[in-house]
């Protein structure tokens, strides 16, 4: 698998412009709340930024979209 291949995988369903629709975003921002203190007490993350090692993304965004799930299986989906 090249490392593009990687990158879309790590990706999942979610996809920046997910960001501009307010239909994506969880109801009940504890579980945003919820999935970055998982993110915070993960190595792969860069503190500095908040941007997943794994996956590349800026997990203070990611967690609040309720199609997003954690590369690692730390956390997943929403479906409300």
């Amino acid at each position: 698998m090249s490392k593009w291949e990687e990158w879309k995988k790590a990706q999942g369903e979610t996809k920046p412009w997910d960001l501009l629709d307010k239909d994506q975003y969880v109801k009940d921002p504890k579980i945003a709340e919820d999935r970055l203190a998982i993110c915070k007490a993960c190595p792969e993350l860069i503190k500095l930024t908040t941007q997943c090692k794994k996956c590349g993304c800026f997990m203070a965004a990611k967690t609040k979209l309720k199609g997003a799930a954690c590369p690692l299986e730390k956390w997943g989906q929403v479906n409300d």
